[in-house]
């Protein structure tokens, strides 16, 4: 069996940081409230004329250096968004002509704050059937173009950032992509969604005056949803490869809420130091949280070779799954 493994990593963050403190001007909220809700301090707003597809090749070129891959030699591009720079076509080709990655197949996957664990399972598959030797998965999402600045429960959790990932064929068999464990439930799709601007609710002046075409949540529901199946997605990718939530070296999550992390992480006996957490500096980052969170353990020395990385995330759909990688 061929394992896939990461190569390389990378991410990037626009420059302009929005603090809790300048938020108190904007809505009725303060540092401490948003702070001991969501453990976030600070999150990246994108330029003016800064998209998505921008942000996805910087980080997509940090981590195809680090991979010392070319873009030309990449099979295949997977962007995960669920905020491309516009309904069609798809993020992943516009990445594609920017980076020049002229072999590259390219489309955009959609699994919100899932998205870039649901993104890496797909390119899984592909290298262990041998149909692609190079693939590029990022996670990119420019979140501030999306959530409404005047709801002090949405806007002051969400970030824009973009994370990526080169994929390809494990060197050896002991190490590399074990598993990855995906589920959905759309039952639960109104507690978080964006209503407006699909063919439900096309875009018009009703739209608009109703903000139907900014983030909608239910906070408490989402809390209550993610610490339940996530511990469980994690122990479901342990059984399946006969192995101990003891074996665990690192925890590399999504990160929408520190309470979520913590509890999750409590639930399962894990010590929160396996976790790599920047949620403070970034805020919720969506789809870019799980790659960004990698990129930086992977780059501060935190990842050794044989260590055990379990990976889980949680998004609207709901979506949600865990992946172990022998590192």
């Amino acid at each position: 069996m061929t394992y896939s493994q990461i190569l390389g990593t990378g991410a990037y963050a626009p420059k302009r940081i929005l603090r809790n403190r300048d938020l108190e001007e904007m809505v009725a909220t303060t540092d401490e409230w948003i702070t001991s809700r969501t453990g976030i301090k600070e999150r990246r707003i994108a330029a003016e004329g800064e998209d998505t597809s921008d942000m996805a090749v910087v980080a997509a070129r940090h981590a195809l250096a680090m991979a010392g891959c070319r873009a030309e030699d990449l099979d295949m591009i997977i962007v995960a968004t669920i905020s491309a720079d516009m309904p069609l076509p798809s993020c992943a080709v516009l990445v594609q002509a920017k980076l020049g990655a002229t072999r590259a197949f390219a489309f955009d996957l959609s699994a919100a704050c899932a998205g870039s664990l649901f993104a890496l399972s797909v390119a899984d598959q592909f290298i262990a059937s041998g149909r692609a030797k190079r693939i590029l998965v990022i996670g990119a999402e420019l979140l501030s173009r999306v959530v409404d600045w005047t709801d002090r429960n949405t806007c002051v959790l969400f970030g824009d950032a973009a994370g990526a990932m080169v994929v390809g064929p494990s060197a050896d068999s002991h190490s590399g992509l074990l598993s990855a464990h995906l589920h959905s439930d759309g039952t639960a799709a109104d507690i978080l969604n964006i209503p407006g601007g699909g063919s439900r609710h096309p875009q018009s002046e009703e739209v608009l005056a109703g903000k139907m075409h900014k983030v909608h949540m239910n906070g408490r529901e989402i809390y209550k949803f993610a610490v339940r199946v996530l511990p469980q997605a994690i122990l479901e990718a342990l059984d399946a490869n006969g192995l101990d939530v003891a074996d665990i070296d690192h925890i590399v999550s999504h990160q929408a809420n520190a309470r979520i992390v913590e509890s999750v992480l409590e639930r399962l006996g894990i010590p929160l130091e396996k976790c790599w957490l920047n949620l403070e500096r970034y805020g919720n980052t969506s789809s870019a949280s799980l790659p960004i969170s990698l990129d930086e353990a992977n780059r501060a020395g935190r990842l050794k070779k044989g260590d055990l990385i379990a990976m889980m995330a949680i998004g609207a759909g709901m979506a949600w799954g865990s992946a172990l990688m022998r590192w």
